[in-house]
């Protein structure tokens, strides 16, 4: 990632897993430099290959989130239910493919069951705490949910009030919100 790529430090993603459901949000911010270019942008979608949903949050150049998308939704389909193996499976080509590796995002992906944070560097991460968050404010936003996850709280709640703290303190977060919920 360059370090003059303007657009990068654009939005915030998380994903709480409690009760029985994953909750994934994303503001909708988007950023040039220090100019909000769009306020209600959706960076939050739901796949379902096959009859098989899954809930994707992306951070970084919206071009190449969607690119990795629909690569997901391919490795999906020739794998259906199984949201690890697709996940590993795009991580290595992201990783391998000289075309992927200049693309500038990072992606939380869930199917309700499992939750992970998948990375250009080939990782893919399993999160502890059942709490996951990437972009400008994700640090935020990830102690923010981490403190409420004792609480009564549910998943939404735990995702909305994290993200709420992230927008108050990350300037490049907003407080518009995509959410989608998935059962385990």
């Amino acid at each position: 990632m360059s370090d003059d790529f303007p657009g990068w430090h654009g939005t915030t993603i998380i994903g709480v897993r409690k009760g029985g459901k994953v909750v994934v949000a994303g503001d909708g911010q988007v950023s040039l430099g220090q100019t909000v270019i769009k306020g209600a942008a959706r960076k939050v979608r739901r796949l379902s290959p096959g009859g098989y949903d899954v809930v994707c949050g992306f951070a970084g150049s919206t071009a190449d989130a969607f690119t990795l998308l629909e690569r997901l939704e391919a490795k999906l389909e020739a794998t259906p239910g199984q949201l690890q193996r697709a996940s590993v499976e795009l991580a290595k080509d992201w990783r391998t493919d000289k075309y992927l590796q200049k693309l500038e995002a990072m992606l939380i992906v869930t199917d309700g069951r499992e939750l992970y944070v998948i990375t250009g560097a080939g990782d893919v991460l399993e999160p502890e705490h059942d709490v996951a968050a990437i972009g400008s404010g994700g640090n935020f936003a990830l102690a923010a949910a981490r403190a409420m996850m004792d609480s009564d709280k549910d998943a939404e709640t735990v995702a909305r009030d994290a993200m709420a703290i992230a927008a108050d303190i990350c300037v490049y977060t907003n407080g518009k919100l995509t959410v989608e919920t998935i059962e385990g």
